[in-house]
């Protein structure tokens, strides 16, 4: 383990190979956004065609994507410790955005709210399960000192690219009826370009990506190589700590992630103001998570993380008495300057911390504190807002979710250094 988080190479110019793993950020960033911004509205369509209530709306989307990411968190460790074999990780990566890529398309074809719902949960399982792959190939696509650079990058980028098939996506959205089609067919083209644009970006990596960490051939029994790597990730607290903190801290993220829109039409925030909004949190995180990659060369990275943390609570804190479309885009502003840092700082601290030729099993158990765990917080924010019948008191439960993680990370940190 490299104790050293201020470490880092002076030449920023990005490798091919680099570039191309952070394309498929650019690719899957696309059904990201697409997911926190137009999905829920066409769901809320939906759902409002067939008479269900704005606080039922809002608690079966959070059911849903909870139920996506259960899911992931039962498979992620096994399909984790089986790309750790040699030459599986690609393979297994493929067949995995493949599910998520067919399942963005397919979202086109349901006109029952469950049916669309069902659709959706099979897409985020694969767009989830590709995570777990592709975040344990940042160590085979770089060097342990440019691990926080070329993570940063891959969110910036992200962000910042998949604007281009959601700008596109908009213009059929919000327009459809000048254009002189339907709205289904706005969603349908919608769906469709995000799911190519998706797989068109990440074939350079496909056809480049080399493993060059994995275990032997002695150690590849993966159930029991698995149990072997719980038990010892309880004895390094070190890592252990982390995951919890990061189990607390990152499911408040994912959740405003995955609700924000959702959150906002049930709020009755007009539905273009939602978008633009959105659009912005986009735009704005992208120099900001180039920022805090910068910045990961003279402060230590887990005192970024801490930062980031800290600015959420706030974020959480200011959400629970939205009311106004201003201040939905005040939010999505300061959404947006963390939003990438956070997540990438996270991806690449953890890198570090771990043995590289058991990324995918590690990563596999990472998911199951980070996206695998955000059906808590998505679950808490749908059950609190049914049984109180307020959607702001759902949101509540974020602030503190954020609390638990600042002080569990603050923990884990004093004995990574």
């Amino acid at each position: 383990m490299n104790n050293n988080y201020n470490s880092g190479n002076n030449n920023n110019r990005l490798t091919r190979l680099e570039i191309y793993w952070i394309l498929y950020d650019v690719g899957n960033s696309a059904f990201v956004l697409l997911v926190a911004t137009i999905v829920p509205i066409y769901f809320y369509y939906l759902a409002g065609e067939a008479g269900i209530s704005e606080v039922n709306y809002l608690a079966f989307w959070g059911y849903a994507a909870s139920v996506a990411t259960v899911v992931v968190a039962l498979i992620g460790p096994v399909l984790g410790s089986i790309a750790d074999r040699q030459n599986y990780k690609k393979p297994l990566f493929t067949v995995c955005m493949m599910v998520g890529v067919i399942g963005c398309a397919a979202l086109s074809v349901p006109s029952s709210w469950i049916v669309f719902l069902a659709v959706f949960v099979i897409a985020k399982i694969g767009f989830n399960a590709s995570l777990i792959f592709y975040d344990s190939m940042l160590t085979d696509v770089t060097t342990e000192d440019r691990l926080d650079t070329v993570s940063s990058n891959g969110y910036a980028w992200g962000y910042i690219g998949s604007c281009i098939p959601f700008i596109i996506s908009l213009v059929f959205v919000l327009f459809y009826d000048a254009i002189g089609i339907s709205f289904r067919m706005a969603m349908t083209i919608a769906f469709v370009l995000n799911a190519a644009w998706w797989l068109l970006v990440t074939l350079p990596l496909l056809k480049n990506y080399r493993q060059t960490h994995f275990v032997s051939e002695t150690q590849t029994g993966s159930l029991s190589r698995l149990g072997h790597t719980f038990l010892e990730i309880f004895r390094q607290k070190n890592i252990f700590y982390y995951l919890l903190a990061f189990f607390f801290f990152i499911d408040g993220v994912y959740t405003i992630i995955d609700m924000a829109t959702a959150y906002g039409k049930a709020l009755g925030l007009d539905t273009t103001g939602l978008l633009l909004a959105l659009l912005v949190t986009q735009i704005v995180a992208f120099p900001f998570a180039l920022l805090f990659g910068n910045l990961s060369k003279k402060f230590r990275t887990d005192q970024l993380i801490q930062f980031c943390i800290g600015a959420y609570t706030c974020i959480a804190l200011f959400a629970i008495q939205l009311d106004k479309q201003w201040e939905f885009w005040l939010l999505a502003v300061c959404v947006g300057m963390f939003q990438g840092a956070i997540q990438a700082l996270s991806r690449s601290y953890f890198a570090k911390i771990i043995p590289p030729e058991k990324s995918g099993e590690y990563f596999g158990i990472y998911d199951i504190f980070g996206k695998g765990a955000s059906f808590m917080g998505t679950f808490l924010v749908g059950i609190v807002a049914q049984l109180s019948g307020n959607t702001n008191a759902g949101v509540s439960v974020l602030a503190v979710l954020f609390l638990i993680g600042f002080v569990l990370f603050g923990k884990a940190a004093k004995m990574n250094r």
